[in-house]
């Protein structure tokens, strides 16, 4: 076993962590739970928008239903990553304070 299949396995520990659909795949087999995280950047955007007065709409839905949601609130749409702003942290730090935002998170807006 190399260094990199030590770190997934983690057999000497009674609890294991593991980032992303390797991790659970290498670790699923060998566990009684997993248990799947997945509103790290979510988190991290919502707190970067606020840090910068900008007012959140946390909303379930990638689709169509979010672009009628943000008009409704009067605000833009996060849009696919590589887009700006979208559901990373990177793409919000360049919004103006009192900007309103939906961003789109079936987990993190849960």
């Amino acid at each position: 076993m190399n260094i990199n299949e030590e770190v997934f396995y983690q057999t000497e520990y009674p609890v294991r962590f593991e980032w992303g659909a390797e991790g659970v795949r290498r670790l699923a087999p060998l566990s009684s739970v997993v248990v799947i995280i997945d509103v790290l950047s979510f988190t991290t955007c919502v707190e970067v928008a606020v840090s910068r007065r900008v007012t959140v709409f946390p909303y379930l839905y990638k689709d169509e239903s979010a672009r009628t949601y943000a008009q409704s609130v009067d605000a833009v749409l996060a849009g696919k990553r590589g887009e700006s702003p979208s559901l990373s942290p990177g793409s919000l730090f360049s919004l103006s304070p009192q900007t309103r935002i939906v961003l789109p998170s079936p987990n993190g807006s849960t």
